[in-house]
């Protein structure tokens, strides 16, 4: 006959717990994040209103020959201006109830339920910061943090930056180059990210790109222009083990590391200097987490976890994006 409820086995046996809490089956690997923060890419900010960059941008153009009692050009040039970028917040909140605290007791919870909606959090937390940081900062009526679309543009010669038009000012510009090929798939990808790494630099030298970050399909497409790396390990004649191709990690463009994003839009690699693209922030404002708040009319409690910034160039000569990979 059919079970009452939930069987006799359920009933009689309990379940094996095989794991000490949730194994994420949700989160991306948050690469531009990873990728930024090797060297550093977070500048803070005592307060004020607005984030500020003093820019460089033209040169003294009263030095040249002159013979030996000529006047000289005491022209005053103006070289000095600045790039302004708005502070903007992402920001969440991590709710429980009394009850589900209640039932979390020790002796019966499988994991420390308050701990891991907190992980879970910071995760989601950098997860929507990660998402943010490759938009054009226009995403839920403006109020998104400027990204890579917007700093490291695909159309290089429109549209403002941190309050100056790169169509006015060449000085403001980022670099673009085009990875489609004809018949050969990504048979120009090599090419187009030696071109837009030798431009952001200086003398191939100086101002170096610190990395580069794609999307998985123009990833995997470099990674088969590689030659491929094969070793087999054997002893007494027999293979014991083998390592075929690049390991992730180890994958290099002129030097530089190269990973990709699940969130990079398709067909797009950035050539970023962390020197050079940097996330502002207020300080003490970066993935803050504020004392849990119980409401006076609920049993429960809620954690808010927030950041007061947005992304911003210093100089965008030295970024470059390769679009339209194929």
């Amino acid at each position: 006959m059919a079970d009452p409820n939930v069987g006799q086995v359920v009933a009689s046996v309990w379940e094996v717990l095989m794991t000490d809490k949730p194994t994420d089956s949700i989160f991306s690997s948050q690469g531009l994040l990873y990728l930024l923060n090797e060297e550093g890419f977070k500048e803070t900010a005592a307060g004020g209103r607005l984030f500020e960059c003093s820019v460089l941008y033209a040169v003294n153009t009263t030095f040249k020959s002159y013979s030996e009692l000529e006047t000289l050009d005491t022209t005053r040039i103006d070289v000095f201006d600045a790039a302004r970028y708005d502070q903007k917040i992402v920001a969440g909140t991590i709710v429980f109830s009394d009850l589900e605290l209640v039932r979390n007791q020790v002796a019966n919870r499988k994991f420390d339920i308050l701990e891991q909606k907190l992980e879970n959090g910071k995760m989601s937390h950098g997860e929507a910061l990660n998402t943010q940081l490759y938009s054009n900062g226009s995403g839920n009526g403006g109020k998104d943090f400027d990204g890579l679309a917007k700093i490291i543009s695909s159309t290089p010669t429109t549209g403002v930056v941190g309050g100056i038009d790169a169509g006015t000012f060449t000085f403001w510009r980022n670099r673009q180059n085009s990875g489609t090929t004809g018949s050969t798939p990504f048979a120009n990808l090599r090419s187009a990210l030696t071109t837009t790494i030798n431009q952001c630099s200086l003398g191939g030298v100086d101002a170096y790109p610190t990395g580069i970050v794609m999307d998985r399909a123009s990833f995997e497409g470099y990674e088969s222009l590689l030659v491929a790396v094969e070793r087999i390990t054997r002893e007494g004649g027999k293979a014991t083990g083998g390592d075929v191709g690049f390991l992730n990690r180890a994958i290099e463009v002129k030097g530089i590391p190269a990973i990709y994003d699940e969130s990079c839009p398709a067909g797009t690699a950035y050539v970023i200097n962390n020197k050079f693209l940097k996330v502002f922030y207020l300080k003490g404002a970066y993935a803050k987490m504020k004392e849990i708040v119980e409401p006076a009319n609920q049993l429960s409690g809620v954690y808010r976890v927030f950041t007061f910034g947005n992304m911003g160039a210093l100089a965008r000569r030295h970024l470059g994006v390769v679009t339209s990979i194929t």
